[in-house]
């Protein structure tokens, strides 16, 4: 990794931040995950009841290893629950579930947004991995190639899906607090908890955006610096 003082400024900081919103994550949904809730509903039946609430009946419900492994599979059709979420009645599970569901929710009604995502994954991973080292070779091995531009290009792209990440994730979460609520599935006290879960989770995605965005910044201004 090279340091400069553009990775000093732009980067470092949201590279703290990310520490810091990893950390928050995994003490907040520590907390609520002592927290039962009043009807001992667990994670899976939660998310069950989000999808026949929008009438889905095409989605598996699994449990995976791990822990904060949680996620919804568009390919499988699966929304997969980590172990401490799968079974417990805790606030932690039930908000977790529910928001896997809310992506499965988006999947079957072929929400704009998810649907972007999920074309740039292959541009995504390509970006994220080639494009800073295809930048950084151009920048000091190869300054008059074209290798630098597109490498800029590629990360960009990179860079777009981890914004588009953001409305995916605040709208499946949103979607998981009105059906729980709807639902009556957990009181308001206890949506609460869901949503300082779910906020703390989405703080993760913020922090990796911004560090996405500053590091493509800094490309653009070590470039603009050589040329």
């Amino acid at each position: 990794m090279f340091i400069d003082q553009y990775w000093l400024m732009l980067v470092l900081p949201t590279m703290i931040l990310s520490l810091w919103a990893q950390f928050k994550v995994k003490s907040t949904f520590a907390k609520y995950s002592n927290v039962p809730s009043s009807r001992r509903i667990s994670g899976q039946e939660a998310a069950a009841i989000l999808l026949r609430s929008n009438k889905i009946n095409n989605v598996r419900i699994e449990a995976v290893g791990g822990s904060l492994t949680d996620h919804y599979d568009p390919r499988s059709k699966t929304v997969r629950l980590s172990q401490p979420v799968f079974n417990q009645c805790s606030i932690s599970a039930v908000g977790v579930a529910a928001h896997e569901a809310g992506h499965a929710i988006q999947d079957a009604q072929s929400w704009g947004p998810l649907v972007l995502r999920s074309t740039l994954v292959p541009i995504a991973n390509i970006g994220s991995q080639a494009g800073p080292i295809l930048a950084m070779a151009g920048l000091f091995f190869f300054p008059q190639s074209p290798l630098l531009t597109l490498g800029i290009v590629l990360f960009a792209g990179a860079v777009l899906f981890y914004l588009i990440t953001l409305p995916v994730e605040f709208n499946a979460s949103a979607r998981a607090i009105a059906i729980l609520r709807s639902s009556n599935v957990l009181t308001e006290r206890e949506l609460d908890g869901v949503k300082k879960v779910l906020t703390a989770a989405a703080l993760t995605y913020v922090a990796s955006a911004l560090t996405a965005v500053m590091s493509l910044i800094r490309l653009i201004l070590l470039a603009r610096g050589r040329r």
